[in-house]
């Protein structure tokens, strides 16, 4: 039964609504891997009967769990209430590069170049590279995978003087470790700005969301260890398959 997947579930009318608590057991399941990608949740109205609670109460805890990306629902003979991949975490507390947190997590990355080019910085990218308004920069513009499926839609700067030919080695790995093999530099640390968007129509082509989908838009600056600036970035990731985590130290 699939009650005995998610452990005991003692339901109290004194610990919240009855969805959140099936929700976060559910939740809870899938954190610890009772319940692994791919897996099949019954139909609601067996899930009710399993649980003791009304058919509306799992349509609600179900809604929750896919609000929140942990389940995906799919329609035809072979849908049905899956549970979704694990979502990507961006650790923002350190610098380093997407490449490397996939690692970290056991995530295939890899990288899709749209365009690679040489143009005019604009006012916006020279201030943030520190270079002249109209100097020449590469634009470096990638869909991100992992595991094979887009997570976030990159364009990238870097003044040409600095990095000399850049654009003309390999584009669809590491560009960290690409800068950092070829040209001596590394970057060590970044400001990160994060707001909310909605996707366009570049990103509904690039990331296979909707238009109107949830997404988290960050503009960021890496410094080398002597402080110089040597990439400015303004990336686009899914919501529905990222989160990000930040570690708050103490305020001094």
């Amino acid at each position: 039964m699939f009650v005995e997947r998610i452990g005991p579930l003692e339901l109290d009318e004194d610990g919240g609504p009855l969805y959140m608590q099936i929700a976060e057991a559910i939740a809870a399941a899938i954190a610890d891997g009772r319940l692994a990608t791919g897996d099949r949740l019954p139909a609601e109205r067996d899930l009710a009967v399993e649980l003791e609670v009304s058919r509306d109460t799992v349509r609600q805890s179900l809604g929750e769990l896919q609000r929140h990306g942990r389940l995906v629902r799919t329609v035809g003979r072979s849908g049905g209430t899956f549970v979704a991949e694990p979502k990507v975490s961006r650790d923002l507390s350190r610098y380093a590069g997407l490449a490397d947190q996939l690692r970290e997590q056991s995530i295939q990355g890899g990288a899709r170049v749209l365009s690679a080019r040489e143009r005019a910085a604009s006012p916006a990218i020279a201030a943030a590279l520190e270079v002249g308004a109209g100097e020449r920069v590469y634009e470096i513009v990638r869909v991100r995978l992992a595991n094979g499926k887009p997570v976030a839609l990159e364009h990238t700067y870097y003044a040409v003087g600095r990095l000399p030919g850049l654009i003309d080695h390999p584009l669809d790995g590491s560009l960290d470790e690409l800068v950092r093999t070829h040209y001596g530099q590394d970057p060590v640390r970044a400001i990160e700005y994060l707001e909310p968007i909605l996707a366009g129509p570049e990103e509904v082509a690039a990331l296979e969301v909707e238009e109107g989908a949830p997404l988290m838009f960050v503009e960021r600056i890496a410094f080398t260890s002597d402080g110089s600036p040597l990439e400015f970035g303004r990336d686009v990731f899914r919501g529905d398959r990222t989160r990000m985590v930040v570690i708050a130290l103490p305020y001094h």
